[in-house]
C-alpha cells in the first residue's frame, strides 16, 4: 500500500512546486501596482506550498516511477489540493468563505467562468491577474506545466499526461511535446492581447481577457462578463481567440509548420464547423421570432458569440440568457455537451467522441441495410478501421459519454431541490451542463447566495469535468479499498 502512495505522493509535491512558483510569480503584480498589502499573505502561501512540494517530492525520491493507475490517481487529488491551496488567496486577501473560495478557485483551475463574485471590478489587481493565470495554466494542466519543467526523458511523463485527459503527441517525446504546446500557448496569447488592445480594451483588460479567453476560461475583469464592452468589434476579436482555445494543439503545429491545409483536413475542426452551421441557424430563428433583440442583426451577433462560447466552452456572455427560452437554451446546451477539440483547452464530451458517436451511428445503420458477409470499414480521419477496431473505439467512447451523461441528471436532480423556485428545468439544466463542461455559462443560478448543497454539487461538476470521470473513479476506489489494491 506505502509503496503506491509514496509514488502519488512523489508527483503530487512536484505539482505543489509548480504551484507554489506560480504563486511567487503574482507578486511581480503585486509590486506593480503598488498592492503591498497582500504581500504577507501571497509570501506565506507561496513558500508553504513550495516547502511543502519540496518536502514531498525529495522525502518519496525513491519511489517507483508511475504507472497509468498512479497518475490518475494523482490527477484527481492533484486537481483537489491545487485548488484548495489557491483558495487561501481569496480568504486572505479578498476575505471570501472558505466555500466560496474554494468554488472560485475550482472553477479558474478547471477553466469553467462561474464565479461567487459578483464585481470582479473591485477585485485588486493581484487577485484579477491570479484568477486570469489559473485559467490560463488550468486550460493546458497544471501537470502539463509540470511535465515540460520538472520531467526527466525516461520517467512517467506520459503517464502522467495522458492522466490529464490528454494523449495527442506532437514530437515522440511527451516533454519535447508538452514543450512545444507550450511555446505555442504563449504565441497565441501574444496575438491575443495585441488583437484585443487594438480593439478597444485596456492594456490590462487585453492581457487578462487574453489569457481567459484562450484557455476557454471565461473569467473576465469586467462586472457581467463581455456585456460590460458592449463592442461588436471587441466580440469580433474574442470569437476567433476562442475558436483557437477550442482547437487542438497538434492542430496548431501543423499550421505554423507550414501546413495551412490542417485544419480543413482535421476531423475535429471539420466537426465543429459542422455543428456550428447546424446549431446556429436554429438559435438565430429562435431568438430572432422571440423578438428579443427587435432585428436581424442584433439576433445574429449575439446568437453567434454565446454559441462560440458555449462551443468552445469559453464562457464569456454578452448578454443576459436567462432571458432565452427553453429552446434557446438547449441550442447552447447541446454546444456545452459537446465541447470542443481533444488536446486543445476546452471542456465537454468533446468533438472527437462526438465524431466516433456519429460514426458508430452510421456503422449500425450499414450493419441494418447491408448484407451480412459485406465488408464494413470505416474512415476515420486518415485511417481505414475494420468494423473490430472501431467497435473498440467506439466503447471506450460510450463509456465516456455514458458516465458523464448520467452524473449531468444526477447533478440535475441535486440542483433542481436546492435552486430558488422561479429557475427552470430547462435552466437548471444548462447551469449543470456549464458546470460539468467547464463552461461557465450562466442564467443567474451560481452566486454567492446559493445553497453550500448547490456548490458543492457545482464543484464536483466541475472537478469531473475537467479529469473526465476516469480518475476520479481511480480516487475513489483508492480510498475505499486502499491503495495496494489499484
Amino acid at each position: 500500500m506505502f509503496s503506491n502512495l509514496k509514488t502519488v505522493l512523489k508527483d503530487l509535491g512536484s505539482i505543489l512546486i509548480i504551484l507554489g512558483i506560480l504563486m511567487l510569480l503574482v507578486v511581480i503584480v503585486s509590486c506593480i501596482f503598488k498592492e503591498f498589502y497582500v504581500l504577507k499573505a501571497l509570501l506565506f502561501t507561496s513558500f508553504s506550498t513550495l516547502c511543502f512540494g519540496l518536502l514531498l517530492r525529495f522525502s518519496f525520491r525513491s519511489a517507483k516511477e508511475p504507472e497509468l493507475k498512479h497518475a490518475m490517481i494523482c490527477a484527481a487529488l492533484a486537481w483537489l489540493v491545487v485548488p484548495a491551496i489557491s483558495s487561501l488567496f481569496f480568504i486572505f486577501i479578498e476575505g471570501m468563505n472558505p466555500l466560496d473560495s474554494f468554488f472560485e478557485a475550482m472553477s479558474g483551475w478547471t477553466g469553467t467562468g462561474l464565479t461567487m463574485i459578483a464585481h470582479p471590478s473591485k477585485l485588486s489587481h493581484t487577485i484579477q491577474f491570479w484568477r486570469s493565470l489559473m485559467q490560463w495554466v488550468g486550460g493546458v494542466g497544471v501537470i502539463v506545466l509540470m511535465v515540460s519543467i520538472l520531467a526527466r526523458p525516461g520517467t512517467g511523463s506520459f503517464t502522467l499526461y495522458k492522466a490529464e485527459a490528454r494523449e495527442e503527441k506532437i514530437r515522440p517525446s511527451v516533454i519535447s511535446t508538452v514543450r512545444i504546446i507550450w511555446w505555442i500557448y504563449l504565441l497565441l496569447t501574444s496575438i491575443g492581447i495585441v488583437l484585443f488592445y487594438f480593439s478597444g480594451m485596456s492594456l490590462w483588460g487585453a492581457i487578462n481577457h487574453a489569457m481567459t479567453a484562450l484557455g476557454t476560461g471565461g473569467f473576465t475583469i469586467t462586472d457581467k462578463s463581455m456585456t460590460y464592452y458592449n463592442n461588436p468589434l471587441i466580440e469580433m476579436a474574442i470569437i476567433p481567440m476562442m475558436i483557437l482555445g477550442a482547437i487542438p494543439f497538434l492542430v496548431h503545429y501543423k499550421v505554423l509548420k507550414g501546413n495551412l491545409k490542417a485544419f480543413l483536413k482535421d476531423m475535429q475542426c471539420k466537426a465543429f464547423l459542422v455543428i456550428l452551421l447546424l446549431l446556429l441557424p436554429a438559435l438565430f430563428v429562435e431568438n430572432y421570432f422571440s423578438h428579443y433583440y427587435g432585428n436581424i442583426l442584433g439576433s445574429l451577433r449575439f446568437s453567434s458569440f454565446q454559441l462560440i462560447s458555449g462551443l468552445t466552452c469559453t464562457g464569456f456572455q454578452t448578454t443576459d440568457v436567462h432571458l432565452w427560452s427553453g429552446v434557446a437554451l438547449g441550442v447552447v446546451c447541446i454546444a456545452m455537451l459537446i465541447g470542443g477539440g481533444a488536446g486543445s483547452t476546452a471542456g465537454g464530451i468533446k468533438l472527437i467522441r462526438a465524431v466516433i458517436a456519429w460514426k458508430g451511428i452510421s456503422l449500425s445503420l450499414r450493419r441494418t441495410f447491408f448484407p451480412k458477409r459485406a465488408i464494413k470499414s470505416v474512415r476515420f480521419g486518415d485511417r481505414l478501421l475494420d468494423e473490430e477496431q472501431m467497435n473498440r473505439i467506439l466503447s471506450e467512447a460510450n463509456l465516456i459519454i455514458i458516465l458523464w451523461i448520467s452524473f449531468l441528471f444526477l447533478s440535475v436532480g441535486v440542483l433542481s431541490y436546492v435552486v430558488a423556485p422561479h429557475y427552470t428545468l430547462s435552466e437548471i439544466i444548462f447551469e449543470v451542463a456549464s458546470a460539468q463542461g467547464n463552461v461557465g455559462l450562466s442564467t443567474g443560478i451560481t452566486n454567492a447566495g446559493m445553497s453550500y448543497i448547490g456548490k458543492i454539487m457545482l464543484i464536483l461538476n466541475m472537478w469531473i469535468g475537467r479529469l473526465e470521470i476516469i480518475p476520479v473513479l481511480m480516487l475513489f476506489r483508492a480510498f475505499v479499498k486502499g491503495f495496494e489494491p489499484i
